[in-house]
């Protein structure tokens, strides 16, 4: 019997991906184990494997196509004996379950047929904006006899069924709720070229990865109600000590020292060390419940061709700046040909996003769900301050801290920014 490739969820937010390159033709033998395709995701390329043995019959999905549907069937795979002529395919667009109703790049051929939709049974009529209303007959009669408008409950039964619990709890008279203010949609594509010249520009298509972060950044700024807290901080400790510790990291025979710590490893160091002291700023925000976490995991804003992503420093409150460091390099180096692993980028608790080596003097980030906080640092400069009754100058960094005011309020956010501060102004607090 054929075997379906399906389109890999290569994450646990992945919805869709690019099918990049087919390492194998039709008629190919494959194994267990053998490499059949590369896939692009918004953040990296990963490879699909062959989970059965057999022969490649039919390529599904082209070279190329963008925006495949998760669980999308994009190969067949035949056992010994058959044939893909002996096999009827049906030609058909790729839906995600939350696309339905929208196109989707690319047609894909399925060896099983569509099946019809399921005409609506007893009991199930329809709601008010025209989508069929499943509830129960008993359900129905009650509801009427307590005068309850019956589309305005929620179902709590199988495939959201309305019954007779629902009705029983539900208040007479109650009516349907409030529907949300509508959201404003941006211009059309039609309305934003009209604007300017014919011939006087190109059009580039979004790539996976601009479309992801297009949407999450929405997104964030719909769904979280961002607080700022900005600070300047001295940096004339941590530079000597950066120097000294630079000094003293052993070298190989060519005389390449084993590490060079940056002004950001310490950032990502007294991040994660002031979430541990002010534990209630460290966690995640869910509908029932707020995440606390047990250790200081940072992601770290690194810029990359068409986009950024954000690898984590696992654990960073136990890691030693050396560490972090070599840690932030590789990341760095394997996140530039997309070759970081899901598990690397996703999650953590916080997040750093440094701009200070582009001359930006400072900035207020995007927070990155789930995290409730996100750090942008600005560049260091020598400023003149007053100290007592004197003018000095002193090398200075200005940052604000972006929250999600549901987890971390005014003051949390300042008791946050101050433990960062202090750790940053007396760096070998970190070391104790």
């Amino acid at each position: 019997m054929p075997i379906n490739i399906l389109m890999p969820a290569l994450s646990p937010t992945m919805e869709k991906g690019k099918l990049a390159k087919w390492l194998k033709k039709e008629g190919d033998k494959v194994k267990s184990g053998d490499i059949l395709a590369e896939i692009e995701t918004d953040k990296a390329t990963m490879e699909v494997e062959a989970v059965d043995e057999g022969t490649l019959g039919k390529i599904l999905i082209a070279d190329g196509t963008d925006d495949v549907a998760v669980n999308t069937p994009i190969a067949v795979i035949l056992a010994e004996g058959e044939k893909a002529s002996d096999i009827s395919f049906e030609a058909r667009v790729p839906r995600a379950p939350q696309d339905e109703g929208k196109k989707v790049a690319g047609t894909i051929i399925s060896p099983h047929p569509e099946v019809p939709p399921k005409a609506a049974s007893k009991g199930e009529g329809a709601a008010p904006n025209g989508s069929r209303l499943f509830a129960s007959p008993l359900a129905r009669r009650i509801a009427k006899q307590k005068g309850l408008d019956i589309a305005a409950l929620k179902g709590s039964g199988p495939h959201g069924r309305i019954v007779l619990k629902d009705v029983e709890s539900a208040r007479p008279g109650a009516a349907p709720a409030a529907k949300p203010a509508a959201m404003a949609h941006p211009m059309s594509d039609d309305a934003v070229l009209k604007l300017f010249e014919p011939g006087s520009f190109e059009l580039v298509p979004h790539d996976t990865m601009r479309k992801v972060i297009a949407r999450r950044l929405i997104e964030s700024k719909q769904t979280i109600p961002h607080f700022y807290l900005s600070v300047d901080i001295v940096l004339e400790k941590l530079l000597e000590l950066r120097e000294r510790l630079n000094l003293q990291a052993p070298k190989d025979k060519d005389g390449k020292p084993a590490w060079k710590v940056s002004v950001n490893d310490f950032v990502i160091k007294a991040l994660a060390m002031a979430l541990i002291k002010v534990p209630d700023a460290n966690a995640s925000w869910t509908e029932t419940a707020m995440v606390k976490h047990k250790h200081a995991d940072v992601g770290v804003a690194v810029s990359i061709p068409g986009g950024l992503i954000t690898p984590i420093v696992r654990k960073a409150e136990t890691k030693g700046l050396a560490q972090i460091s070599m840690e932030m390099k590789d990341y760095a180096a394997r996140a530039r040909v997309r070759k970081l692993l899901p598990h690397e980028y996703q999650g953590g608790s916080s997040a750093v996003s440094n701009l200070g080596m582009m001359a930006i003097k400072n900035f207020a980030a995007v927070i990155n769900p789930p995290h409730a906080t996100i750090l942008a640092v600005g560049m260091g400069e020598r400023r003149p301050v007053v100290r007592g009754q004197e003018i000095v100058i002193e090398q200075q960094m200005s940052v604000t801290l972006s929250t999600d005011h549901r987890i971390v309020d005014g003051a949390l956010g300042a008791e946050l920014l101050g433990a960062f501060k202090a750790y940053i102004e007396e760096p070998g607090l970190m070391l104790v």
